[in-house]
């Protein structure tokens, strides 16, 4: 027979369990969903949700138990009794940490890879880049694997190239030789973004694509993403660059195809541009 004790910590256990899986389900706690890899990335926010929520929770009340149920008794002038070496216990504390550590790691390695994180990136990828063909693209994000191929409607690549420097970013569209301080994107097509820094150490974030990559100064990296909601979204510069890395801000306008098309014809300073 189990003690009263156990059989209300695995009560109470089990309550917590579901019930952070019901929160994590039904309030959300992160911005609007605008691309494709934001459910992907929303995935494992729930499961650390649910992780971080039960092991908060049960230590809390774990301390507040022994406030309670250990507490000096009156007229106790004495210490507590010694006690040692709890095997079973150690075995416990020890063990339970590291299968939820080692969950965690392969999961989240399993979510990035989903996301193209793991994909070997070359300046060759079938696109045209203005950038030397012979640079080493360092890292980034690639194609997320899960990504629903229509073969009955191909959009195809925008390409940009982003400079970062303090405090700014600046979009630059070979195709059409635009310079811009805003990031324009057609709904539903492929973007790929080849980045570079002109001084320190830079991130692109965009918190409502659930996508934020380091930009290194000569070290190419890449990002790729699908925006899949029109609307006007922040990017921050999330690594501290400078006195006003807090100013360092722009802005991602995802819009319609005739929309961006017209765009993209007003700002082109080519004479002919293949929309």
């Amino acid at each position: 027979m189990l003690p009263l004790t156990a059989i209300y910590t695995i009560i109470i256990s089990v309550g917590l369990i579901f019930g952070c899986i019901w929160a994590s389900n039904n309030f959300n706690f992160l911005p609007v969903v605008a691309s494709s890899n934001a459910p992907i990335y929303d995935e494992l926010f729930k499961v650390l949700f649910v992780i971080g929520t039960i092991l908060f929770i049960g230590m809390t009340a774990l301390v507040i138990y022994s406030l309670i149920k250990f507490r000096k008794k009156p007229g106790q002038e004495g210490d507590g009794p010694p006690i040692e070496e709890n095997l079973p216990l150690e075995i416990l504390w020890t063990a339970v940490p590291a299968v939820v550590v080692l969950f965690v790691g392969l999961y989240s390695y399993d979510i990035y890879n989903r996301m193209g994180g793991m994909q070997l990136h070359s300046h060759n990828n079938d696109i045209h880049h203005t950038m030397s063909s012979q640079e080493r693209i360092w890292g980034g994000i690639g194609e997320a694997s899960t990504q629903v191929k229509d073969d009955s409607q191909v959009f195809p690549v925008v390409n940009v190239e982003l400079s970062a420097m303090q405090f700014a970013f600046l979009f630059n569209y070979p195709k059409g030789n635009i310079i811009s301080g805003e990031l324009h994107v057609p709904v539903g097509h492929p973007v790929r973004m080849t980045m570079e820094s002109t001084d320190v150490i830079h991130a692109f974030w965009v918190p409502e694509f659930r996508l934020k990559q380091d930009v290194i100064p000569g070290q190419p990296t890449i990002l790729n993403f699908t925006p899949t909601k029109t609307g006007r979204y922040p990017i921050i510069c999330a690594e501290l660059c400078g006195p006003y890395h807090g100013g360092m801000r722009s802005t991602v306008v995802v819009e319609e195809q005739a929309e961006y098309d017209d765009w993209f014809q007003k700002n082109s300073k080519l004479s002919e541009v293949e929309a």
